[in-house]
């Protein structure tokens, strides 16, 4: 028996539908199935391993956790024991209804973009990305030279931003320009993720 094998190995972001992949996996005998994908296969994958009653352990890429936007149209039961990881919060998760920096979040997307998807995970990320500029650009006060704005951008420590999930920070320096180097483990229990571990952290250079 394989114990595992990627979704990677045998589907690439144009395919319309990765159903007959899926199948190919379950036949291989794999019990370990790694989907790496964007947001419309995960859901896709999600569906057609349920439909086949084929129960891997299941570990799919952040990029396509959204409650919302894929394990909602996948089925949320479905969905459940899948494991997975994260940096920002999804803000459709039950989990940060009441967490304040999701709150600010919604409170800028209601100001300056009304009209944004708040189910995508996208709108956090650039709200993020802007937050962080903002905190580069503070630092640098009245000297926004090219030299400064780069020498401030790979200076942060330990910065936190409203949707970073707790524990998670940002940090950078002359020679490592990954700003988010840590995530968390977490597990979909059917309604919402949870998290579980430690924030883990690793080592990304140039």
């Amino acid at each position: 028996m394989r114990e595992g094998i990627t979704l990677k190995d045998c589907a690439t972001a144009s395919d319309p539908t990765i159903e007959s992949q899926i199948v190919a996996l379950k036949n291989s005998g794999a019990n370990i199935l790694i989907a790496w994908m964007l947001p419309k296969a995960g859901a896709q994958a999600i569906r057609k391993v349920a439909e086949l009653g084929w129960k891997p352990t299941f570990f799919l890429n952040n990029a396509a956790t959204s409650v919302a936007a894929v394990l909602g149209p996948a089925g949320l039961e479905n969905a459940k024991g899948i494991i997975s990881t994260a940096s920002l919060k999804d803000p459709t998760d039950k989990a940060w209804k009441d967490d304040a920096g999701t709150k600010k979040w919604r409170e800028f997307m209601e100001k300056y973009y009304p009209d944004g998807d708040k189910t995508n995970g996208n709108t956090v990320f650039g709200y993020s990305a802007a937050q962080t500029m903002v905190e580069v650009l503070k630092r640098c006060g009245d000297n926004l030279t090219r030299e400064n704005v780069m020498k401030q951008a790979t200076s942060l420590n330990g910065v936190s931003l409203d949707m970073l999930i707790p524990g998670i920070q940002l940090s950078t320096s002359p020679t490592d320009f990954f700003p988010i180097q840590q995530m968390q483990l977490m597990k979909f229990d059917g309604e919402s993720w949870q998290l579980f571990g430690d924030v883990i952290t690793g080592e990304v250079g140039q």
